[in-house]
């Protein structure tokens, strides 16, 4: 493994790891993101009590950029829909034929901690299933060992019932309380890869050029053609070296039982994505995603002490091969759970734990920002484009829905007598309206392309129940507000302050 004075700030997690003058610059760009939010958000409040007009204006401002972006995004949403659509139409295999494709072998890693056999028996179920030669596939399920000894005879019996199935199967342990590592996925599969490479690919004299590793939730299930089309966007890549692949994550697994809270963020996590996906220079990893293994191995794997390892591995590629690295959108899904607790409270906690999570990826920015600062090889302009689109993204998640929904909105109640008096008092809420009602267009296009992405309606359900499917996105500017906006806000102050967040695993409930 590569590990040159050349590039030692790849791995930095936080301040904490440096000294000296880069950890006080370090811990100025962790305080940026929530600095920028809570600024933001201060400045509004400020100025409604002694600008009321300025406020107001900036609310129309807010309003008037919020329906061009829901245009904008709503229009990115259905070309990628259509080109999922078309994608998963296509016979994969077919379209290899004219490629060296059967040097490629695929290796799978699931981290496993506290899930249950029937979760990680229905994500082997679907390797098997697959439109592509198990026997070309490597799986490592890797186990916590701090997780108990139930959990490690359930790892055994997944590789009783479906070791033999594949080129190659293993059960990794994964020790507990190792020094520089935070408890979480990163650790997990940066475990998994090298004990792969011990256990499997050298001793197989696999060329690490040909490995292509899939970082899998447990509860991901592949659709069909998954290994087929993955492989034909590598083989076909213009540098299919400085390249990684984004599928689709669709959290349907269990989309029918899940309650509708949990059904809208779902969606609007994988429509999300698929906007991301038709916008690749914005594009990092995410969730579950694939790497070429030569150059994770180069890169000393997955972080060890980040909470978002699935987005920082591209941005230490990137820095890793001096700007030149990218994410390749595959537009094609891969199946995960939609997030559900055993009770409705249980269930909201469960999303804004999860949210909180997935926010705190502006823990990158800080690494983005000295990275870049570290390594003049990068092209200017690649590093402002990269910096902008991170920055910008954190803090429009936390500001745009908390100024159009709750806080632009405090002229009308703080403003005074003086305020309340002038046509624009009267005018502000008619104008806003006015620009909110018609980004519910937006909200029109989700709820089409959402009742496509739905899996067939299993019996026990009736039309009703579909139609809450429609509906249910009527919730969506308060979830804006509750499970994404605050919790985006609570991991930048946390953030700020320096109380580092530490990886919190979704709960994954029996499939019924």
């Amino acid at each position: 493994m590569e590990n040159t004075s050349k590039y030692w700030y790849l791995h930095v997690g936080r301040a904490s790891d440096l000294s000296g003058r880069d950890r006080i610059i370090y811990r100025l760009f962790e305080m940026l993101p929530g600095f920028l939010s809570v600024g933001t958000l201060f400045l509004f409040v400020a100025l409604s009590f002694s600008r009321p007009d300025l406020a107001a204006y900036l609310t129309i401002i807010f309003s008037m950029y919020w329906l061009f972006r829901t245009i904008y995004l709503s229009i990115h949403l259905r070309y990628n829909f259509k080109r999922m659509r078309h994608n998963m139409a296509l016979d994969w295999n077919a379209r290899l034929k004219n490629l060296r494709y059967e040097e490629v072998v695929h290796l799978v890693i699931f981290p496993f901690y506290n899930e249950d056999y029937q979760v990680v028996a229905e994500s082997m179920n679907g390797l098997i299933k697959a439109a592509w030669d198990p026997k070309k596939i490597c799986v490592v399920l890797s186990a916590e060992a701090r997780a108990g000894v139930e959990q490690r005879r359930i790892a055994e019996r997944i590789k009783g019932e479906f070791g033999s199935k594949f080129l190659d199967f293993q059960v990794v342990l994964h020790p507990a309380d190792v020094p520089g590592e935070i408890i979480g996925k990163g650790s997990n599969i940066a475990f998994a890869a090298e004990e792969a490479r011990v256990r499997i690919l050298d001793p197989r004299k696999l060329s690490y050029e040909s490995v292509l590793v899939s970082a899998l939730d447990i509860d991901t299930v592949v659709y069909p053609q998954y290994f087929a089309c993955l492989t034909w966007y590598f083989l076909t890549a213009e540098n299919r070296s400085r390249s990684s692949f984004q599928p689709v994550p669709l959290y349907n697994n269990n989309i029918w039982t899940a309650p509708m809270l949990s059904r809208v963020m779902a969606y609007s996590s994988s429509f999300w994505q698929m906007i991301q996906q038709e916008r690749p220079e914005k594009l990092a990893t995410f969730s579950s995603h694939a790497v070429p293994f030569q150059q994770l191995y180069e890169v000393g794997y997955w972080q060890k002490n980040v909470v978002s390892e699935d987005s920082r591995i591209f941005w230490n590629l990137l820095a890793r091969y001096d700007g030149d690295y990218e994410v390749i959108p595959m537009a094609y899904p891969v199946s995960m759970d939609a997030n559900v607790a055993p009770t409705l409270l249980g269930t909201a906690k469960n999303i804004y734990k999860q949210h909180r999570r997935w926010t705190y990826g502006a823990e990158n920015i800080a690494y983005i920002l000295f990275t870049f600062m570290k390594n003049p090889r990068i092209p200017f302009a690649k590093k402002f484009h990269a910096a902008f689109v991170q920055i910008e993204g954190f803090w429009s998640l936390v500001t745009h829905p908390l100024v159009l929904f709750a806080v632009g909105w405090l002229p009308l109640l703080v403003g005074g007598r003086g305020f309340n008096a002038t046509v624009l008092s009267y005018n502000l809420p008619l104008i806003a309206k006015v620009f909110l009602t018609a980004s519910l267009f937006g909200l029109i296009v989700c709820a089409a392309i959402g009742m496509q992405l739905v899996p067939a309606r299993p019996s026990e359900y009736g039309r009703w129940r579909s139609l809450q499917l429609f509906f249910q996105w009527a919730l969506v500017p308060a979830t804006m507000v509750i499970f994404t906006s605050i919790p985006g806000l609570d991991a930048q102050i946390r953030l700020f302050f320096g109380r580092y967040l530490g990886f919190w695993v979704t709960p994954k409930i029996t499939r019924k």
